[in-house]
């Protein structure tokens, strides 16, 4: 069986119920998840190895969380204590024209305390096929971006792949450092670099021509190819480069796909119309945990896309941060049935 570890931050996760604003609410539905953990509970659902390495702290709350991780099959055997408390975020669901809002409370939690040299990468990456890491962890501190950079090279030193998801959050980069100062040595170590047109032009100041993400559902996925060949090029390591396409017709309504260059071929996914959707947070970490499975599971990189953006697409159905859906229905998804019929 394939062995993938990530490596990030769980989160408490506290929503108003439905599509209720802050304001109006006096209660708060109750969701653990994060980028990386979203990833790994993803893949243990696919039936693979999948480990989730964190710093959490030692109280109910972490205890919560690591059990929710072990309820979906997650091995947390590797996850360490310490911090004062678990990060937390605050999330209003948009609808139609009103956008969805994220509120974070992440300062001094355990991943945001980490340290280098706190975690034995050299015993956790024995017979690991593959390491995630994303951008959310180097924008927590300067100690998760050192932990994260030493992974990166113990991974590369054991012939682990190496795969990352841009991940650019503008609300997290607050310790003094610009992503352009951390980031282009972590991703140098990456064999595969999944990343939109924001993650590309605020990590790396590189851009796609005429792209206008804001207004309408047109997405042309040749107007990619000259970021993903930006990117190939400053990282040469690198042997896929892979963007999302999402057209944000309202909240409630989005078109999705995706397109894979490795080098010589750009591969294009199909488009999904998604057009009531339920919880679109977490819909890019199905897309990597689908992108992971496709291409160590599966010896065609059109296949592997496919099955990513038809995981992502089914994620966009499921309330939560992680993608709670079998392999059975994302394969039934990607060969082209979208019927959504009863199984009886």
């Amino acid at each position: 069986m394939k062995k993938i570890v990530t490596f990030g931050e769980i989160m408490l996760r506290l929503s108003p119920p439905g599509f209720k604003r802050f304001s109006q609410t006096y209660n708060f539905d109750v969701v653990y998840g994060g980028g990386e953990s979203n990833v790994a509970v993803s893949l243990a659902r696919f039936g693979l190895d999948s480990t989730f390495v964190s710093r959490i702290p030692d109280n109910d709350i972490g205890e919560c969380a690591i059990m929710e991780l072990r309820k979906r099959g997650v091995n947390t055997s590797k996850i360490i204590s310490g911090g004062e408390r678990l990060g937390i975020y605050f999330l209003e669901t948009g609808a139609v024209s009103r956008g969805s809002k994220v509120v974070y409370d992440r300062a001094h939690s355990g991943m945001a305390t980490i340290e280098k040299g706190m975690i034995d990468w050299a015993e956790i990456f024995e017979d690991a096929d593959w390491f995630h890491w994303t951008g959310i962890t180097p924008a927590l501190s300067q100690g998760a971006a050192d932990a994260c950079l030493e992974a990166i090279k113990m991974a590369n030193k054991m012939g682990v792949t190496v795969s990352t998801d841009l991940n650019y959050r503008k609300k997290l980069w607050k310790y003094g450092k610009d992503p352009m100062d951390v980031m282009p040595a972590l991703v140098e170590g990456c064999d595969v670099i999944l990343g939109n047109e924001e993650d590309a032009e605020k990590h790396f100041g590189l851009h796609p021509d005429g792209v206008d993400v804001t207004h309408g559902s047109s997405i042309d996925a040749e107007s990619y190819l000259s970021v993903l060949q930006q990117l190939m090029n400053m990282f040469p390591r690198a042997k896929k480069v892979i963007t999302t396409l999402r057209g944000s017709i309202s909240a409630s309504h989005n078109t999705w796909s995706g397109v894979l260059w490795d080098g010589k071929t750009l591969f294009k996914a199909p488009t999904y119309q998604i057009t009531d959707i339920v919880d679109r947070v977490g819909g890019g970490d199905s897309f990597m945990a689908g992108l992971i499975y496709g291409l160590l599971m599966r010896d065609d990189d059109q296949e592997a896309l496919n099955f990513a953006v038809a995981a992502s697409c089914l994620k966009h159905t499921i309330k939560g941060d992680s993608n709670l859906v079998t392999l059975d229905e994302v394969e039934k998804l990607a060969k082209g049935d979208a019927s959504g019929r009863v199984s009886r």
